[in-house]
């Protein structure tokens, strides 16, 4: 049977040692002197596909698990009604209420010189849009005009919050590799494309505010038009005015062709046939061209 001898293992040992300390300094070493290029290596496989993209997920179309159920989604409400009215003011003024009542607002009114039309757009919670048209509706008039869309926006959102994601944490490397980079070289070029990839996500959070504050706000625009106003443009048929003065000229230009008709076959030969029967009277009765001549001045 073998004997094991203690100071060849303790050799071993230290040999062992002595290899894995000159591994390590060799990583170190390596790292330490490594260029730009190799300062982006850990963010690379973020970036991939280019600016903003995210491997896997998709480009707004999301599936049923990212999206999630249908209460989850996010919809764009918006809408406009022509309400007739027999006080423009005091409507302005019920609108006004209704948009407070629903925890709205109203971004933006017009009114009209006298007081015949005014416009409101309304922003009232998405979840409240029904409510709003119903209260328009009740206002003391008619309604002329309604109109409302939506659009489902959940997948557009899902997106960027996606994207977002994936350059928040490209960000996060890249300060990481900001705080060791040593050589100017390096800390310019991670500087730069940290500055890249900060820009590309303040666009992205802009775009993912407004989408999200249309989804949450609904936008009802309303247009009250006074009663008197309406009868009075509803009356006036410029169509109706150019028919009927078309036809005045027509009928102007018809009796002035249908007087030039009579006077060239009619006046025309009878002047001519009097014209003749003159000359031949002065040319054939006697004496009375000199009667004629001879006639009493004044």
């Amino acid at each position: 049977m073998p004997r094991h001898h203690p100071q060849s293992a303790r050799t071993v040992s230290a040999r062992s040692l002595a290899i894995l300390s000159l591994v390590v300094v060799v990583v170190v070493l390596s790292a330490c002197s490594s260029s730009g290029e190799g300062l982006f290596a850990n963010v690379g496989d973020n970036l991939q596909g280019g600016p903003g993209e995210v491997p896997g997920v998709g480009g707004g179309e999301g599936d049923g698990d990212e999206t999630g159920s249908l209460a989850d989604r996010r919809i764009i409400k918006t809408g406009e009604m022509t309400v007739e009215v027999t006080n423009v003011a005091a409507s302005v003024g019920r609108v006004r209420a209704l948009a407070l009542e629903l925890d709205g607002y109203v971004s933006n009114s017009q009114s009209g010189t006298v007081g015949e039309s005014a416009t409101l757009t309304l922003r009232i919670p998405a979840d409240r849009f029904e409510d709003a048209l119903e209260g328009i509706r009740a206002l003391d008039g008619e309604v002329l005009n309604e109109a409302t869309r939506e659009q489902d926006v959940t997948s557009a959102i899902v997106d960027l919050e996606a994207r977002l994601k994936n350059l928040q944490a490209s960000e996060v490397q890249y300060r990481a590799l900001l705080a060791q980079a040593v050589k100017i070289e390096d800390i310019l070029a991670v500087q730069t494309r940290l500055d890249d990839v900060r820009g590309q996500i303040e666009q992205l959070q802009a775009q993912d505010k407004e989408l999200t504050g249309l989804s949450d706000l609904a936008t009802l625009t309303v247009i009250l038009v006074s009663g008197a106003v309406q009868q009075a443009t509803g009356n006036w048929d410029p169509g109706k005015t150019v028919t009927d003065a078309y036809a005045a000229l027509v009928g102007v230009g018809q009796g002035v062709a249908n007087g030039a008709i009579w006077f060239a076959i009619v006046w025309v030969p009878a002047l001519v046939v009097l014209g003749i029967l003159v000359l031949l009277v002065l040319r054939f009765v006697p004496g009375l061209r000199s009667r004629v001549g001879r006639a009493p001045k004044g």
